[in-house]
């Protein structure tokens, strides 16, 4: 379903983009990204030819990671900008190494009814990370009601959400735009504010840019903004791939939902829980690994995942949690991802 709603979307960006005669549009705001202060319309950055429709300037090239980082449900439109003449350098671990200039865009959507993705869906908020001289900024505009544009939001906002999901099951939320400290609790990595998705690992697989399929890494390349691919690309499964391996499913969710901050280089290194998709030390990920703190967020628990009882460990009952004492991830969800906990909850199981 995720994937018919981005096919329409890139579809009508296609035809967005034939529809602009040449020389028509004005070219993404260079300046306006590494002005010392942010613009207050998201309009100003000249980052789409159609915000609503989401439809990218030239130069704004769409993506989508294989396992997203879940938030209350949402949907969502990511794209990467990097100037032009300039390149980002690949890593195979990390984030790609963007060079200054380029912006990291993701907005977050709901449609009213997650049947029919591709209709009536409401635009939230658009983050931008923005490689400044200086490092990294970020930056979250909500849109307005009429989705014209979207306004700048430096302290965040709360907005009543209300949908059917694809059950029938009416569900609804207080979603939090989080405001710039916030992003800074999880956007870590050794003290310095960095992006988080855009990993090769999850970046290597095809995407539908309505005008044909090709992989992410390859179109990337072909389009001048990444160098240095080697010939072998790591890859995590999509979390929800019922073909793929379950360990490898549920070591995919954990990286991109935890690991940024649970890893030697993240706010959460002083646990010892460390989550990253290479980490071969079955302790450190978690079996049978006692916490360093007890208390509310142990649940009385012994260990971090109890091999064979995922009911019995913390990671589960964290993560089934929305209070703010106990639930994990800490920022960036109001509610609980019932199929992501089973998937993990499947998955802890099966280990002896």
């Amino acid at each position: 379903m995720r994937f018919l709603f981005l096919c329409k979307i890139w579809v009508l960006t296609a035809l967005a983009l034939l529809a602009v005669p040449a020389g028509a549009a004005e070219p993404v705001n260079d300046a306006a990204l590494m002005a010392a202060r942010p613009a207050r319309a998201l309009s100003d950055y000249n980052l789409f030819t159609d915000g609503r429709l989401q439809a990218p300037n030239v130069g704004v090239v769409p993506y989508d990671l294989a396992t997203p980082l879940f938030t209350d449900y949402a949907h969502k439109y990511r794209f990467i900008y990097v100037p032009k003449g300039q390149v980002a350098q690949y890593d195979d671990k990390e984030v790609m190494q963007f060079p200054v200039g380029s912006v990291l865009i993701k907005t977050f959507a709901y449609p009213v009814d997650f049947s029919k993705p591709d209709q009536d869906v409401r635009l939230i908020e658009t983050r931008l990370l923005i490689h400044q001289e200086k490092g990294w900024n970020a930056w979250a505009y909500i849109w307005n009601e009429d989705m014209s544009d979207a306004r700048l939001a430096v302290a965040g906002g709360t907005i009543p959400l209300s949908w059917t999901d694809e059950a029938g099951t009416v569900r609804s939320t207080s979603y939090i735009v989080p405001n710039k400290n916030q992003c800074k609790g999880c956007h870590s990595f050794n003290h310095d504010f960095t992006p988080i998705g855009p990993k090769a690992r999850n970046l290597n697989h095809d995407f539908d840019y309505g005008t044909g399929t090709e992989n992410q890494i390859a179109h990337w390349q072909s389009a001048g903004i990444l160098t240095g691919v080697p010939a072998n690309v790591p890859a995590v499964p999509r979390w929800d791939d019922v073909s793929a391996p379950l360990e490898k499913r549920a070591r995919a969710y954990l990286d991109v939902n935890c690991a940024h901050c649970h890893r030697l280089e993240g706010p959460a290194s002083t646990s010892g829980l460390f989550l990253v998709w290479d980490e071969k030390n079955p302790t450190t990920w978690g079996y049978k690994k006692r916490p360093v703190a007890a208390g509310r967020g142990s649940g009385g628990l012994d260990y971090d995942i109890m091999p064979g009882h995922g009911d019995q460990s913390i990671v589960i009952f964290r993560l089934q949690s929305t209070d703010p004492g106990i639930m994990m991830p800490e920022v960036g969800r109001t509610m609980v991802h019932d199929e992501g906990v089973e998937l993990l909850r499947e998955w802890i199981n099966t280990l002896h």
